[in-house]
């Protein structure tokens, strides 16, 4: 799969960005390391990957990135926040730290403990399917460490998938994407697909 025009980026501040970077390579597309203002230009989309969601606000801050994050996220620029980057994209954390406050949500950070809690569960995610037009409608592998869970959504935010007891693990609003877990983890690439169509379908 060719972009027809630029290349994806992923946020490069802090966590688990060269693995996004890997299946975007897979995946046949172009791919940028972001750390200034100036590697968001030329973008088609840009990725926001898992780690500390706190770390990363502040040297977005740092780095003087914030604004121009917050700007391309609101004029209709395609996002997608995995873990940590779900938490940067909310509005409502339930502490104050550096967030872009995007998406209408409300995240639960760390909800399931501590880094010896992390767990793989597989979910179904109907919507990403049915886009893809695959005949391929296995559960994907879910990998979720010290990771976050949306409590609460906004009426223009559509829920793609929860877990078995109900926790909201990714949701969808417009142009902006985010999932509590790590696709970049594992070596199913339908999520990275998804958003790649996102982009072309904008």
């Amino acid at each position: 799969m060719v972009m027809d025009r630029g290349i994806i980026g992923v946020l490069a501040l802090q966590g688990a960005f060269a693995e996004h970077i890997s299946i975007l390579h897979k995946l046949d597309v172009s791919a940028r390391e972001v750390r200034t203002v100036n590697d968001l230009d030329g973008l088609d989309g840009l990725i926001i990957p898992g780690g500390e969601s706190t770390v990363i606000g502040k040297m977005a801050v740092s780095y003087r990135l914030f604004d121009a994050l917050r700007t391309l996220g609101q004029t209709g620029f395609p996002i997608w926040g995995t873990c940590a980057g779900l938490i940067f994209l909310a509005k409502d954390v339930g502490r104050a730290q550096p967030v872009l406050g995007l998406m209408d949500i409300t995240v639960e950070r760390n909800a399931f403990g501590r880094q010896a809690d992390s767990f793989e569960q597989k979910i179904s995610i109907p919507a990403v399917t049915a886009c893809l037009g695959e005949k391929n409608d296995s559960p994907f592998p879910a990998v979720f460490i010290r990771a976050p869970v949306v409590t609460a959504v906004g009426p223009e935010v559509h829920i793609l998938a929860t877990l078995p007891d109900g926790k909201i693990v990714a949701v969808q609003q417009g142009n902006l994407l985010g999932t509590a877990f790590h696709p970049e983890l594992t070596n199913d690439r339908r999520l990275h697909a998804y958003f790649l169509r996102m982009i072309r379908d904008k």
